[in-house]
């Protein structure tokens, strides 16, 4: 196995070199290993697919540490954590989740300025920036380069604010994230709008965006990372109750000529 600084290491060289890669998105153990056997190079936890596994709309920062562990534990493979709002409002709060996802195996992690209350679901400018800066610090504490990045939400809470989004990403970088994230854009004009107006690398989140466009396009808009969030999760469970609804509504069972090959996931498992 390799060692948590030859991980983040590896984690680093992927933002580093030319053109876009896809970080896929596990939700336990057993997806993050089938994710490795077929070759993908780094992957990213959900938040929202751990949620589903738990039968919860929300999960706890405790529950998001213990996923993040099992994930960095099944594979060899570079972890960046969904850490939410990292639990906490207060910037020195929430920064300590970011020593936590290490501890728990993560490279990498994320910090977003949603606040969770769906009556004011975006912090304030200023204390969003804060959090960012707090988190920054705690990462560039840690023993190994880990991999921050922040996330502007606006456009997941209706706030489609493009100037605002921007300046957000802009004053998340300068207080030093390394990589920067607005989940919710959905068009190539206005990715590629984004990216220009930033100079670090930018994730992408295809669960949000035009289904249609490729990595080559992506790459070609100068997105570096392609994540999924909660898409695979969502697309699993699509699956689930198409089968339970064959067998309810119809009393048939022909979802099983669509198996996973058990030697396959028996091979993954090894």
């Amino acid at each position: 196995m390799r060692t948590q600084m030859e991980k983040a290491e590896a984690f680093r060289a992927l933002h580093a070199r030319a053109g876009a890669f896809i970080i896929p998105n596990p939700w336990d153990a057993g997806t993050a290993k089938l994710l490795a056997a077929m070759g993908f190079e780094a992957l990213a936890t959900t938040s929202l697919g751990l949620a589903n596994t738990l039968g919860s709309a929300t999960v706890s920062l405790d529950a998001i540490i213990e996923n993040c562990r099992m994930i960095a534990d099944a594979t060899d493979l570079p972890v960046n954590a969904d850490l939410e709002n990292c639990g906490a409002d207060d910037p020195k709060t929430a920064a300590k989740a970011i020593a936590r996802a290490a501890e728990a195996g993560c490279v990498g992690g994320s910090i977003e300025d949603s606040t969770g209350d769906p009556g004011k679901p975006i912090y304030d400018f200023s204390l969003a920036v804060e959090r960012v800066q707090a988190a920054v610090e705690a990462a560039r504490a840690l023993p190994f380069p880990f991999t921050l990045t922040a996330r502007a939400e606006n456009f997941l809470y209706g706030r489609k604010d493009l100037d605002d989004t921007i300046k957000r990403l802009q004053a998340f970088e300068a207080v030093g994230a390394n990589v920067l994230y607005s989940p919710g854009l959905y068009d190539i004009d206005t990715i590629r709008t984004v990216v220009s107006s930033i100079g670090r690398p930018f994730n992408l989140v295809m669960g949000f965006a035009d289904p249609t466009l490729t990595v080559d396009q992506l790459s070609a808009a100068g997105v570096k990372r392609i994540s999924v969030g909660g898409a695979m999760a969502r697309y699993a469970l699509a699956a689930f109750l198409k089968s339970a609804r064959e067998m309810k509504d119809h009393g048939a069972f022909t979802f099983v000529r669509e198996m996973a090959p058990i030697g396959e996931i028996r091979a993954a498992f090894r």
